[in-house]
């Protein structure tokens, strides 16, 4: 046996405290290091019937080999004389097993060399493992961190264990990441690699805006009030649909909050975006009126309801065309991905310029058709002359 004293234990308690690596894999880590040190010291790498067990009463670990009792030994690696294994275990029979110590003696520095590997790797095996388990639960979930550096146009955020990265486009526009300020974002992707997973974090994610939501409105995390979509673009401004299951309470004045309260939380935390909250309905008309929000609409014809084409036509008064179609577009764009639909707007003269121009279009043909048969007529005879 060799000694190796309480350090190992001790040591082994230090890591489970530190990183959550239980004392039982340096233990288990160690006895593998020391069976595949004695294979290679014996030169057969194959063998099975060797193990290392470790006293942790006296500190002490060995090899042993268990060998099968028999009359007659025609293997000597595996099968032991019932006469030598009486000196062992005088309560020993033939066909039993026992196990018998082959520590080599110089034993120590090969046994500490292959330790040192097996342990190392397996510790890194099992804090990658910890890592990526503890990781795996938290997707799709808010985290708080803190801001490391700037790699490249990616931002390391510290997040525990690990560190995670938010790419670019994962990033709020304008927004500046000074190291060192804590930061709430949200875990996008893990991915397994080699050394430690690869934590993908994100601030511009429509998610984010429903976690948020969860966290502060007590009528969303007990189902009463239903998030049905979210259309976010990250930085400037967010659509969320919302449902309330008990007509008593008002969905959007929930969301909202006592003057405003829980709102105003939501939209500190995304630096300040716009946020529209508008009441969710089946019907597509009154839901499309509600997407459009703040502006007024005059009117909402349905042009296509089918599994995969959903067309709207919206009139809206003159002074509200702008409103309704936002900023570069912004307002009916978000209003399309949240609900679904293809809007198309026009103002209310507009529509009066497309209805005249229709009208006029649908009379010309009644003209052509009184012209044609004269046409074919002259046609033939220039045929036959």
């Amino acid at each position: 046996m060799i000694k190796i004293g309480t350090a190992l234990f001790e040591a082994a308690e230090q890591l489970e405290r530190e990183k959550g690596i239980s004392k039982d894999v340096l233990v288990s880590s160690l006895c593998d290091a020391l069976v595949a040190g004695y294979k290679k010291h014996i030169k057969d790498k194959d063998a099975e019937n060797v193990e290392a067990i470790m006293d942790e009463e006296s500190g002490e670990i060995g090899v042993f080999r268990t060998k099968l009792v028999v009359e007659n030994v025609e293997n000597p690696d595996t099968q032991i004389s019932l006469e030598d294994a009486k000196e062992i275990d005088d309560e020993v029979e033939l066909e039993d097993e026992v196990k018998i110590e082959v520590t080599p003696e110089d034993f120590g520095r090969i046994a500490a060399q292959s330790a040192k590997q097996v342990i190392t790797q397996r510790i890194r095996e099992a804090e990658r493992k910890l890592v990526l388990d503890e990781f795996m639960s938290k997707k799709g979930t808010l985290i708080t961190g803190i801001i490391q550096r700037r790699d490249d146009r990616n931002v390391i955020v510290n997040i525990g264990k690990t560190d995670a990265v938010m790419p670019t486009k994962e990033q709020l526009p304008g927004e500046y990441y000074k190291p060192g300020n804590r930061i709430r974002v949200f875990v996008l992707n893990v991915k397994e690699t080699t050394r430690l997973p690869q934590v993908i974090v994100s601030q511009a994610h429509p998610e984010i805006v429903r976690e948020l939501f969860e966290l502060e409105v007590p009528e969303i995390e007990d189902g009463i009030v239903e998030i049905k979509s979210i259309a976010r673009e990250a930085g400037y401004r967010t659509k969320l649909a919302v449902w309330s299951n008990d007509p008593s309470v008002d969905s959007v004045g929930a969301c909202i909050g006592p003057r405003g309260s829980r709102i105003q939380t939501i939209v500190g935390e995304l630096k300040n975006e716009k946020i529209d909250i508008v009441r969710y309905s089946n019907d597509p008309v009154e839901y499309i009126v509600n997407a459009l929000s703040p502006a007024r609409i005059i009117s909402v014809d349905i042009l296509a309801d089918e599994e995969n084409r959903k067309e709207a036509f919206v009139i809206v008064p003159d002074d509200q065309l702008s409103l309704a179609i936002g900023r570069e577009g912004q307002n009916v764009r978000l209003a399309h991905r949240l609900t679904g639909w293809k809007i198309d707007i026009k103002s209310e003269s507009q529509a009066a310029q497309m209805e005249a121009r229709q009208e006029i279009k649908n009379t010309e043909p009644e003209v052509q058709t009184e012209q044609e048969p004269q046409a074919e007529k002259e046609a033939e005879a220039e045929v036959q002359e």
